[in-house]
């Protein structure tokens, strides 16, 4: 597989990743005890922190994560008080 090929596989597992944790990530808020958001959430949180992470690309896993809960936490502030 090509450089580009390897970029694209990565690019597509961090972003469905992403796209795993956001619902994970709202339904625990909303329901603290449901066991499979909180499977998932742990899950991709420990994906994200992994040294695999970092063996797939240079970005910070860490800080990316914290931003996604940010900028979700900001979407519902802006969808809360409009």
């Amino acid at each position: 597989m090509s450089d580009e090929g390897w970029r694209d596989l990565t690019n597509a597992i961090i972003l469905q990743a992403v796209r795993d944790f956001r619902p994970a990530y709202r339904r625990l808020k909303r329901h603290p005890n449901d066991k499979a958001a909180q499977d998932t959430v742990r899950e991709i949180t420990k994906f994200f922190c992994s040294g695999y992470f970092g063996t797939l690309t240079d970005l910070d896993g860490p800080a990316l994560l914290n931003r996604i809960i940010r900028e979700m936490a900001e979407k519902y502030a802006k969808k809360r008080f409009a």
